[in-house]
C-alpha cells in the first residue's frame, strides 16, 4: 500500500514539481495551499491516511512554523519535513525543536527529497514499534491498536469494549493463532485496570504436577524442592488481569481449585496455613469447544458457566480476508524495525495469492510467513517466491550468491552460458500446487534436466556437479525420457 504524502506550499508550481517527483517514486500525494487547510486535512477523520507531510515554512496566513507547532500538539506521531528557501540555520533549528523530522532547502534534488521521505517513514516505523511495545508492557494496549477493519472484527471490538467496562469473567474463543491474547490485552487496556499487571498463563504448557504451585503459589519447605516461597500467578496478577490461555487443558483436579478461587476471591498456596485474598480480573481463552468438553466430562460444567459469563468469539483469518493487506503492512513494518530492512510492500500477484490462501494457522502463520519473506527478499517488494510454503516456488538466489558457492578451480566449461542461465532466474519447485512435497522421482527428473540446460549439455560436468558417474547419468536420462540429445552430448 503506497504511503500518502501531504504537500503544503502556497506556490502551485512548487507543489506540481514535488508531486511529480514523489509520485514517480511510488508514493501517493495530497496537496494543501496553506497551513489552515493542511491542519483541517490532517485532523479530519480521514487524516489518518496521511503518512507524512512536506511543509513550507513561509506561507501567507498561518505559516509553516505555526502549523508545525499545532501538529506537534495534536498529531505528534505524524512525521513532518519542512521546506525552506532561506537555508537559515536559526529557522532549521527552530523547526527541528518544534518536532520536524528533517528539512529541505529549496530547490532540493530528487534524490535528496526521496531519501528524506524514506528516512522519515522508517523512523516513524521504529517509533511506532517502540510505542506499541511500551504500551504492551505497561498494560495500556487498546482496541485502537488492533489491526484490521473487517465487519466481523468490528463486532469483536464492540463486544470487547462493552466487556471491559464491567468486572466480569470473559471467555475468548477462536482457532489457534487468531489473536486471543491481543484482544485480552486490549480489554485490559480499555478497562479500569489499565496499567495494572497483566499475567499470562498457558494452561496447556504447565506440567500437571506443577499446575497448583504455578497458579496458587507455595510456601518454603512445603514439598521437596521448595527452597523458597513462591507467589502464584493469582498473587502476581493482584489488582490486574489474569489471562488463562488454553484453559480447556487444565486437569480436572485443578479445575475444582480454580472454581473456588473465582468464587471466593482467594487462593490457598501449598503449605500455607491461611488463604490469601486476591483481586483479579479473569480472562480465559480456548480453541476448544468447551460445551462439548463438558458433555464429554472433560471440563467441569460449573467452572464452564463461571468462565463463560461474557463470551467473545474471534473469527478465523480466512473469514476476514479484507484485513490481510493491513496485517501484511503491519508485520512488514515490525520486521523492518526489528531486522533493519527496507521492504515497502507486496507485489500485486503475491497479494492476490496471500488473500486467496486459507491460513490454517491464522494471524500467527501470516506473521511468520512475512518474517521469512522479508528475510529472503533482496528488494523492496515481496514476491510470490518469497512465500515458498504457500506458492510452492523456491526463492530466487541472486547469481552472485550462486557463483560464490562454485569453487574457482572447478568452473563450468562455459562461464558465459552458466551466468546466462542463472540470469534467467529460473525457479525450482519442490512443492505441488496443494503445498505438498512432490515425489522424489519427479524432483530428480527436473533436477537432471535443469543441470543439463545449465551446463549446456556438457555431460561430464553435469555428472560431476550431480555427484554421479557418467554411465549413471545416461541411464537416468533414459529412465526419465529426458528430451536431450545424448549422442551429441556423449561427444563432449
Amino acid at each position: 500500500m503506497a504511503k500518502t504524502v501531504l504537500i503544503v506550499d502556497d506556490d502551485p508550481t512548487q507543489r506540481r514539481i514535488l508531486q511529480a517527483v514523489i509520485e514517480k517514486s511510488g508514493f501517493s500525494t495530497l496537496q494543501a495551499s496553506d497551513g489552515d487547510t493542511a491542519l483541517e486535512m490532517t485532523l479530519s477523520p480521514d487524516g489518518k491516511k496521511i503518512d507524512l507531510m512536506l511543509l513550507d515554512l513561509v506561507m501567507p496566513g498561518r505559516d509553516g512554523m505555526d502549523t508545525l507547532e499545532e501538529l506537534s500538539r495534536r498529531r505528534p506521531e505524524l512525521p513532518v519535513i519542512v521546506l525552506t528557501g532561506k537555508g537559515s540555520i536559526d529557522a532549521v533549528v527552530t523547526a527541528m525543536q518544534a518536532g520536524a523530522r528533517d528539512f529541505l532547502v529549496k530547490p532540493a534534488s530528487r534524490e535528496r527529497i526521496i531519501v528524506s521521505l524514506r528516512n522519515a517513514l522508517e523512523m516513524e516505523t521504529l517509533v511506532g514499534e517502540v510505542t506499541r511495545l511500551q504500551k504492551r508492557s505497561a498494560g495500556e494496549l487498546t482496541f485502537d491498536d488492533l489491526v484490521g477493519n473487517a465487519s466481523s472484527m468490528r463486532s469483536v471490538v464492540a463486544m470487547g469494549e462493552r466487556g471491559a467496562k464491567a468486572n466480569i469473567p470473559i471467555l475468548i474463543t477462536g482457532e489457534s493463532g487468531v489473536g486471543k491474547e491481543v484482544v485480552a490485552r486490549a480489554i485490559q487496556g480499555t478497562s479500569e485496570r489499565v496499567g495494572r499487571p497483566f499475567i499470562t498463563v498457558n494452561c496447556g504448557a504447565i506440567p500437571e504436577n506443577l499446575v497448583e504451585s504455578i497458579l496458587f503459589g507455595h510456601e518454603k519447605g512445603s514439598f521437596t524442592g521448595a527452597n523458597a516461597k513462591h507467589l502464584g500467578k493469582f498473587q502476581e496478577a493482584n489488582t490486574g488481569t489474569l489471562f488463562l490461555d488454553e484453559v480447556g487443558e487444565l486437569p480436572l483436579e485443578m479445575q475444582v481449585k480454580l472454581l473456588r478461587a473465582l468464587q471466593e476471591g482467594e487462593v490457598d498456596p501449598i503449605g500455607s496455613k491461611r488463604p490469601v485474598k486476591v483481586d483479579v480480573r479473569i480472562i480465559s481463552a480456548t480453541n476448544k469447544d468447551l460445551a462439548q468438553a463438558v458433555q464429554d466430562k472433560a471440563f467441569r460444567e460449573d467452572l464452564y458457566y463461571r468462565l463463560n459469563v461474557f463470551p467473545i468469539e474471534i473469527p478465523a483469518l480466512r473469514d476476514r480476508r479484507e484485513d490481510i493487506p493491513a496485517l501484511l503492512e503491519h508485520f512488514i513494518k515490525r520486521v523492518n524495525a526489528q531486522e533493519r530492512r527496507s521492504v515497502r510492500g507486496v507485489d500485486s500477484g503475491a497479494m492476490d495469492m496471500l488473500k486467496s490462501f486459507d491460513w490454517p494457522g491464522n494471524v500467527r502463520q501470516l506473521e511468520n510467513a512475512v518474517f521469512r519473506a522479508v528475510i529472503l527478499s533482496d528488494g523492496h517488494t515481496l514476491m510470490s517466491q518469497e512465500f515458498p510454503q504457500i506458492s510452492g516456488l523456491t526463492p530466487i538466489i541472486p547469481a552472485q550468491e550462486v557463483a560464490s558457492l562454485v569453487e574457482e578451480n572447478n568452473t563450468a566449461p562455459s562461464d558465459k552460458n552458466y551466468d546466462k542461465k542463472h540470469d534467467d532466474k529460473k525457479t525450482y519447485q519442490f512443492l505441488d500446487r496443494s503445498g505438498h512435497l512432490r515425489s522424489l522421482v519427479d524432483i530428480e527428473r527436473d533436477l537432471i534436466q535443469f543441470a543439463i540446460e545449465t551446463y549446456c549439455g556438457h555431460m561430464s560436468e553435469v555428472a560431476r556437479r550431480l555427484g554421479i558417474g557418467r554411465s549413471t547419468l545416461y541411464r537416468k536420462v533414459r529412465e526419465h525420457e529426458l528430451g536431450t540429445d545424448t549422442k551429441r552430448a556423449a561427444g563432449r
